[in-house]
């Protein structure tokens, strides 16, 4: 989790609803800087995969694999909580 006070909570874009991304909810992503650390650990634990981190939803979308295992512990070796989203 970020420890900065600097940063302050932003809206960044929303994820495109692609039905094929895994998506994750982080709830202690908080800031520019969380989402960025989230975005780099599961990238550079998963070669080729495409990551967005959406503030507004505090939801992480992953394309190009559906190991949601190793997702979730590449999120949390960041030192964030992820959880799947419910569907529906």
């Amino acid at each position: 989790m970020c420890g900065c006070s600097t940063h302050q909570a932003q809206s960044g874009t929303t994820a495109e609803h692609d039905p094929k991304a895994l998506r994750v909810k982080v709830e202690d992503m908080t800031c520019g800087h969380c989402a960025s650390t989230i975005t780099k650990a599961v990238e550079a634990g998963l070669p080729g995969a495409c990551v967005q981190a959406d503030l507004a939803t505090k939801l992480v979308s992953i394309r190009g694999t559906q190991d949601i295992a190793t997702v979730e512990a590449l999120i949390a070796a960041a030192g964030y909580t992820p959880s799947v989203p419910a569907l529906g």
